[in-house]
């Protein structure tokens, strides 16, 4: 009799750090660009970063849905200039390919970050959950900083994605996979 063993789980790459000194970047949530897509969804087609990469339509939809404990205010695509291969538990050819987008969130009141311990539990539980998901050749990095809504100041994060493959469309299709992985640990999460 043949026994098929299992192959081990592969688990997704996630971290997160503080970036609130003064001179950090900081989260202008209402910049000339803004699109409000928790009150007009439909206009995420007019993102240009997703015609380049559909899957962050789907992300962003979901993401600022109502039962969502977050909303976005910015999105972009590019190619990172390079990439280390373990960080993204990738082989050498697995790895010849990237392609990386970046989303700013910011938490939907009542589950705010009022301060640094609060989003640094919040950031540890996101990164566990992600973590435990069997996805390779991606990597999911949560940057806190300080957040500027109007006149007022918050905490939100920058949420960077790398992903890798053979082919610029396995590297492209792996980075959809891992922004669908995150928006659904997000709303999972319920409070983030």
């Amino acid at each position: 009799m043949l026994t098929l063993k299992s192959r081990p789980a592969e688990p997704m790459e996630a971290d997160w750090e503080f970036e609130v000194a003064a001179v950090a970047p900081l989260i202008e949530a209402y910049w000339s660009g803004y699109i409000d897509l928790r009150s007009q969804p439909e206009r995420v087609s007019e993102l240009s970063e997703c015609s380049e990469l559909p899957a962050l339509a789907d992300s962003l939809f979901r993401l600022n849905g109502t039962d969502s404990p977050v909303w976005t205010s910015k999105a972009d695509v590019f190619t990172p200039e390079n990439i280390d291969p373990d960080e993204l538990e990738a082989s050498i050819e697995q790895s010849s390919q990237a392609t990386a987008c970046y989303i700013d969130v910011l938490l939907r009141s009542p589950f705010e970050w009022s301060d640094q311990p609060t989003a640094e539990r919040a950031c540890r539980q996101i990164c566990n959950n992600l973590r435990a998901i069997d996805l390779r050749c991606c990597r999911i990095d949560l940057i806190v900083r300080r957040a500027l809504l109007g006149a007022k100041e918050h905490l939100g994060a920058t949420v960077y994605f790398t992903a890798c493959g053979v082919t610029a469309a396995q590297a492209k299709q792996r980075l959809g996979e891992c922004l669908s992985v995150f928006a659904e640990t997000m709303v999972a999460q319920g409070y983030a």
